[in-house]
């Protein structure tokens, strides 16, 4: 399993490269190229190499969780037809953070599809802004502003062709962090998976941050709602979150069953992602002086 200290470096260089301007090194290497391919039941891998992006096949369309970098948008946008489906029939564009690595494309998937976009409110309105007013980076991190067609609350669904997508609101990483869950069928057989937001804090300032004066409740909410969800597999917005590269080396060696049902990976996750999310509160209290329990 990857250490979570490489996903909260992978975050800050991530966050570290505005969409006007060319990805720098470190978050380029994130958005190399992958083949797409088919991950478990109607659901398809059409992001990048830890950038992800899903495509969500049904009778009546396309369902894309995600549009990556404004860099990744080509890359979904290929991916979408080398799996022999058509960008046209995307109906539905879902955003589960509204960082710049997630919502950068979505401007121009948008645009492509004529797309119905939905997001929390909380993260549509920083979409809106293009992602300035971030309550961590303030107008540091921006990309092209792209309004949400649909504002959703926790527990509202998201229905096309028979396929159920319900929005948990997760905030913490981002003010309207949403994770996915659906019901995936393989082989006659039923998965939920997961789809997470994201638990980590690069950079962060989590005690006494008056632009964000709830983040720790939140985050500590989110943890509690993250761990009752059922999971079979479990997939994120960052493929480091779920160990993307060594479960695909995998699946494209034909090891047996399918690695990205990873049910006790999810739970580790949490249970590391918790704990650096707690330490840092301790860390952050003591440089202040500030004896509040968590």
């Amino acid at each position: 399993m990857f250490q979570l200290r490489a996903v909260l470096l992978l975050g800050l260089t991530l966050l570290a490269a505005p969409s006007h301007a060319a990805l720098d090194a470190d978050s380029a290497a994130m958005n190399q190229p992958v083949a797409p391919f088919k991950l478990i039941g109607d659901i398809y891998y059409v992001g990048a190499s830890d950038i992800t992006s899903y495509l969500i096949a049904t009778p009546q369309g396309l369902i894309v969780l995600d549009g990556g970098f404004a860099e990744t948008e080509p890359q979904i946008e290929r991916n979408v037809a080398v799996l022999g489906f058509k960008l046209s029939d995307v109906k539905v564009l879902l955003n589960g953070q509204a960082h710049v690595d997630h919502a950068g494309g979505l401007a121009e998937l948008k645009r492509k599809t004529g797309a119905t976009l939905a997001a929390s409110a909380a993260d549509a309105a920083l979409m809106a802004r293009g992602g300035q007013g971030d309550p961590q980076f303030g107008d540091k991190y921006h990309y092209e502003p792209v309004r949400a067609d649909r504002l959703l609350k926790d527990g509202d669904t998201v229905e096309l062709g028979g396929v159920v997508m319900t929005a948990h609101l997760t905030p913490g990483h981002t003010k309207g962090c949403t994770t996915w869950t659906m019901r995936a069928t393989d082989g006659g057989r039923p998965y939920d998976v997961v789809f997470l937001c994201g638990v980590t804090t690069p950079g962060y300032q989590l005690v006494g941050n008056s632009r964000y004066p709830d983040i720790v409740a939140d985050f500590t909410r989110s943890f509690a709602t993250l761990r009752a969800l059922p999971c079979d597999v479990f997939l994120g917005a960052h493929g480091a979150y779920f160990g993307f590269m060594g479960k695909l080396a995998r699946l494209q060696r034909h090891e047996p069953g399918n690695p990205f049902v990873d049910p006790q990976g999810y739970k580790d996750y949490l249970t590391e992602a918790e704990k650096a999310f707690r330490q840092k509160v301790v860390d952050e209290q003591k440089k202040l002086g500030d004896n509040t329990a968590l």
